[in-house]
């Protein structure tokens, strides 16, 4: 009972009815104010962690479980037995190889260069899920075969709105030639183009894969770029019980030195340490805000000190020590830090629950057509990263008020 009687006699002094109101509506202040700073935390980290987890979700319909190309050159040769090869390995449910390259696309006395990737319509869909980021009012992806005469076309929604372009139109895609000589007086000649079918368009929410890329048949590749069995990169799927990791591991085995195997992770690692490293920086702005509330608990509680001189005065007759008395304001200053603190928590909790579950704040740009409300993600490992601020900030004033406290017996 002795040790818990300087918290005791804090707990009094903090539900007191103080004799200048000042000091009460200071204190009031301070924990208000260290409760929006909290819930500020625990809200613009789970904000990032939404659009962290979009981010991540829309790769993932595109960027294949595993990734390989070769490590020197852009292509390589005998695209499809190699993905026979790779597919029978333990682990892997399907393999494809993909061609890309850059070309320019024609639309209506408009022009734009593009990244072109040539697929295998049907292994494409096993391996990556891109059919979900087609809406339903914008087409298909690619089919096996022609449409009237005419190779297919999936664009990103960025080549679509930039060249105005929508399901069922033609456009011409031109590639240079990589064989043969450049006749300068017919530069025509030194390229070779396709005319297309759009047959749909597809959002992924990432400016990587929605800015200029456009999806085709391989055959329709390989003529563009005069290629016959040679691709730019294998792309793989694990089997559901498998980790894409120890894939990759399986698969950089087989294929060599000669190849770069890389999972999701790997693939996405810039994208992901972007949004991270804003996720933090935010952290330290928020904590800052944090500090400076933390601030307002050591001028009230000096406040506090004053008022209650005359008792301190008394404690110290009774035989207290300095060190005691100093101690009871610590154990003040750590709970109005905690009070504002777990408040902050809770609150901020709260709020992101109801966004999380049921979208109040909704993104009303008049142009996505995938999100409709600000994507957010309570995740539990930021509970405590909130707290530490908040720990540190309670130690400091609890130390600063007491020995204020300690100076004035």
């Amino acid at each position: 009972m002795g040790r818990l009687l300087p918290a005791i006699i804090a707990g009094r002094y903090l539900r007191s009815k103080k004799s200048h109101t000042a000091v009460g509506a200071i204190a009031t202040v301070s924990v208000i104010g260290m409760a929006v700073a909290t819930a500020a935390i625990v809200c613009v980290l789970s904000v990032f962690n939404g659009f962290r987890s979009v981010i991540g979700e829309r790769l993932d319909t595109l960027a294949p479980d595993v990734l390989a190309e070769p490590a020197k050159g852009k292509v390589f040769d005998n695209a499809e037995q190699l993905a026979a090869e790779v597919a029978a390995l333990p682990g892997v449910e399907a393999a494809t190889p993909v061609l890309a390259d850059n070309a320019l696309l024609l639309y209506n006395g408009r022009e734009m260069p593009v990244f072109l990737s040539g697929v295998t319509p049907a292994d494409y869909s096993r391996v990556t899920d891109i059919s979900a980021l087609i809406p339903k009012d914008m087409g298909r992806l690619l089919e096996p075969g022609i449409s009237n005469g005419i190779p297919q076309t999936t664009l990103s929604v960025g080549v679509a709105q930039q060249m105005g372009l929508y399901p069922g139109d033609r456009l011409l895609l031109f590639a240079p030639r990589r064989k043969g000589r450049v006749n300068i007086a017919n530069p025509a000649t030194s390229f070779i183009s396709d005319s297309l079918y759009v047959a749909g368009v597809y959002q992924a929410m990432s400016n990587d894969y929605d800015a200029d890329r456009i999806i085709t048949d391989m055959a329709t590749a390989r003529r563009l770029f005069q290629y016959d069995t040679q691709a730019s990169s294998l792309h793989i799927k694990a089997a559901r019980d498998a980790d894409p990791a120890d894939v990759a591991r399986t698969v950089a085995k087989k294929l060599g030195d000669a190849f770069t195997v890389k999972d999701r992770m790997r693939q996405q690692e810039m994208n992901f340490r972007m949004v991270e490293i804003e996720k933090w920086v935010s952290y330290l702005l928020l904590g800052f805000i944090l500090m400076i509330a933390g601030f307002n608990i050591i001028s009230t509680l000096s406040m506090l000190v004053l008022e209650k001189e005359h008792s301190l005065s008394t404690l110290w007759a009774m035989g207290m020590t300095r060190r005691r008395i100093g101690s009871i304001f610590a154990w003040e200053s750590f709970m109005v830090a905690l009070l504002g603190g777990l408040s902050g928590i809770a609150v901020g909790v709260a709020l992101t629950l109801l966004q999380q579950h049921f979208g109040i704040i909704k993104i009303d740009d008049g142009a996505s057509t995938i999100l409709s409300a600000y994507p957010v993600k309570l995740v539990a490992a930021d509970i405590p990263a909130a707290m530490l601020p908040i720990l540190a900030i309670a130690a400091v004033t609890a130390l600063t008020t007491a020995r204020f406290a300690r100076s004035r017996i």
